[in-house]
């Protein structure tokens, strides 16, 4: 039989035998969510979700690296399109309200109780469905218009010249007037990753170049011309893709 709703999920949990409990409750109560990854920490979870199309995101709060919060926070910003549930112990229940702000679409109370899990899951899979019949009708058009792979060189210049300023999925859908989900689709049919993954490499790109070519720019206003306003996580960025920190990688250069 065929499935109408394949649903992709991400668990994020720092302790295993907590995840491995959440992963095996999710399957078992709907085949339609799918779990595509899992991480123990926020910058893990980033490297899942550049790679993949993703769905739903269920996380912790309290993690190594990046925490909940954090990662909730990037997700808002790079991947806005995904449903997001926050796992929550009790003590730390009051810290995970500030979420809010991130989009988060359900709180669940550690120890996940079944039957709220399961209203969790018929939720978001309503949410989900009545997403997805928004762009029935815009393919066909889209495609008559602009073949697919022209489309997503049309992004990919766009995003080389815009790379500077605070863009998401959703921000570019609605500069090319096409529906996220299928803007993200093609996106990553015809460049081998989602928008964020490219956008990441020419930020990082530029950046390189500054860093070596602008030795008079601090590491502060380089982050913040390449497009990351908070230089942390740009340098936790930078070392996840160059393997060193900027200093150390401008070091090279000396």
């Amino acid at each position: 039989m065929e499935h109408t709703t394949q649903i992709r999920v991400v668990v994020v949990e720092d302790e295993e035998l907590i995840l491995n409990n959440i992963v095996k409750k999710i399957q078992s109560l709907d085949t339609s969510f799918v779990i595509i990854g899992t991480a123990q920490d926020g910058l893990s979870a980033l490297k899942v979700l550049e790679n993949n199309t993703v769905d739903v995101l269920f996380t912790d709060i309290q993690m190594p690296a990046i925490d909940g919060l954090e990662l909730l926070k990037q997700v808002s910003l790079q991947f806005p399109h995904i449903e997001k549930v926050i796992i929550s112990g009790f003590n730390n229940f009051d810290y995970a309200r500030q979420a809010i702000k991130f989009n988060v679409n359900e709180y669940l109370l550690k120890p996940i109780i079944t039957s709220d899990l399961e209203q969790v899951l018929i939720k978001i899979k309503m949410s989900i469905e009545n997403k997805r019949q928004l762009p029935k009708s815009l393919p066909s058009s889209e495609k008559n218009m602009r073949a697919p792979e022209e489309i997503v060189k049309m992004i990919q210049l766009y995003l080389k010249e815009n790379f500077y300023e605070e863009i998401t999925l959703e921000s570019i859908s609605r500069h090319f007037n096409f529906h996220p989900s299928y803007l993200s689709k093609i996106f990553i049919k015809h460049s081998g990753g989602p928008p964020s993954k490219y956008l990441t490499t020419v930020r990082i790109n530029h950046a390189k170049y500054l860093l070596t070519k602008e030795k008079n720019l601090s590491i502060r206003e380089i982050s913040q011309r390449v497009g990351y306003p908070d230089p942390y996580y740009f340098s936790r960025i930078f070392k996840q893709v160059a393997e060193r920190t900027p200093t150390e990688y401008r070091n090279l250069f000396e």
